[in-house]
């Protein structure tokens, strides 16, 4: 019969009380439960003599799950990461609006007006622009208004074009009317009611007032053909509402319209 060491005895001994004792726990868990201390007594019944530390550590340990399959577990599902809100896309620019947005359309008043000295179809106007002094204005209307029509009365003006000689009198702006297709009728645009000499107008709702653009000077006016671009664009419709496309011309008191012409050009 073969003889095993003390100390070899002492080692299989101990592998085998480990055996037993995490057997004994793991039963005890699988009886009582991972959430309960029942398993904790159950091993104090089985292993008498150990501390009461030992017995819920291996209790604890026992409950756990085996190394690594916790952290499978999670990256298994995956976190969501939140996604930053991106702002809402801002309208497409329209470039005929951005224009019209530059001219310096002002709502005016004629203090007085005649006959130009020099040139047979011109009149000369004094017109009050909300400006220290009242504007020199030529306008070609001998043929389409009688003279006595002019006089105190509110006008559309556009106040930044480059000053123009006509006929040895400069003038400082252009009084805006409709005309039809033959260019047989003309009548000047019509502020509207409570509007204020001086005052800009504007194409659109009345909310986008605030958007307006700052008016251009005279010279960028002329350099990059501002007025040019946006007059073809310029109409009254079927109710002789003067608008921009389907933007209506409009001051803080309602839209400008035409006396009686429809569907008719605006320069």
């Amino acid at each position: 019969m073969a003889t095993v060491p003390r100390s070899s005895a002492l080692l299989i001994s101990s592998s085998a009380l480990f055996t037993v004792r995490r057997r004994t726990s793991i039963a005890a868990l699988r009886t009582h439960g991972p959430e309960s201390n029942a398993g904790g007594r159950s091993l104090a019944a089985f292993l008498p003599g150990q501390p009461s530390s030992w017995l819920r550590w291996r209790t604890w340990c026992s409950c756990t799950q085996p190394h690594g399959m916790a952290a499978s577990a999670a990256e298994a599902i995956p976190t969501p990461t939140p996604t930053p809100s991106s702002p809402s896309p801002s309208p497409p620019s329209d470039p005929i609006k951005d224009a019209a947005d530059a001219l310096d359309i002002r709502v005016g008043r004629i203090i007085k007006a005649w006959r130009h000295p020099e040139a047979d179809s011109l009149y000369v106007e004094e017109v009050d622009v909300g400006e220290d002094e009242p504007r020199t204005i030529c306008s070609g209307l001998v043929n389409y208004i009688p003279l006595d029509h002019l006089q105190d009365i509110k006008v559309v003006v556009l106040a930044n074009l480059k000053p123009r000689n006509m006929r040895g009198i400069k003038s400082y702006g252009m009084l805006m009317a409709a005309s039809d297709a033959s260019h047989e009728s003309v009548e000047l645009l019509i502020p509207p009611e409570g509007s204020v000499p001086g005052e800009r107008i504007w194409f659109g709702t009345e909310e986008e007032k605030e958007q307006q653009a700052e008016a251009a000077t005279p010279n960028q006016v002329q350099k990059k053909k501002i007025w040019e671009n946006v007059q073809p664009h310029l109409k009254t419709t079927d109710t002789c509402i003067a608008v921009l496309g389907s933007s209506p011309m409009r001051t803080a008191a309602g839209v400008v319209v035409s006396r009686s012409l429809k569907n008719a050009n605006i320069s």
